[in-house]
């Protein structure tokens, strides 16, 4: 005796098609799909080396040239 799938969907054994439409579900399926991008945005960001501001822009009362002892040394 074999039963395929949509038998067993029609049965009612996985889950009714009633509970699937209700707001409940469509709700939980949100906030499901919306804890799953977050954590993927903070996958990716973790993966992503550091930026800091100060490497973008230079501050405004920082040094024109090098004070070091070292003429040629960068800023």
């Amino acid at each position: 005796m074999t039963i395929d799938l949509p038998e067993l969907i029609n049965a009612g054994i996985l889950l009714p098609a009633s509970f699937l439409q209700s707001n409940f579900f469509q709700i939980l399926a949100a906030f499901v799909a919306i804890n799953t991008v977050m954590y993927l945005a903070l996958a990716i960001a973790k993966i992503l080396p550091k930026l800091y501001l100060t490497d973008v822009i230079r501050r405004i009362n920082s040094r024109a040239e090098t004070r070091s002892i070292y003429p040629d040394a960068d800023h």
